[in-house]
């Protein structure tokens, strides 16, 4: 059971890493797509800081679903193993 949470908090690890990166991207490139005035002399930052708002609000949420994804995906094939096969009628 250890093996398994400990793989969990891994993968939530990579999960804390990958998401907000990804979130980070996905909202600047957004942003630069659909507001003409991000990223010209004008602008104040709001583009970027919304990006990296965004990315530091997802750092918990991608812990939690890479965390119990993984938990969930274990426990699942730990029990498909414990059951002894049936026998052919």
């Amino acid at each position: 059971m250890f093996r398994i949470i400990a793989k969990a908090a891994l993968l939530g690890v990579a999960g804390l890493v990958a998401v907000p990166v990804v979130v980070f991207f996905g909202v600047l490139i957004l942003g630069y797509a659909f507001d003409p005035r991000c990223g010209t002399p004008g602008d104040s930052g709001g583009c970027e800081m919304g990006a990296a708002t965004s990315a530091i609000a997802s750092v918990i949420p991608g812990f939690m679903l890479f965390f119990f994804v993984s938990l969930l995906l274990s426990l699942r094939r730990k029990k498909r193993e414990e059951q002894p096969p049936q026998e052919p009628s």
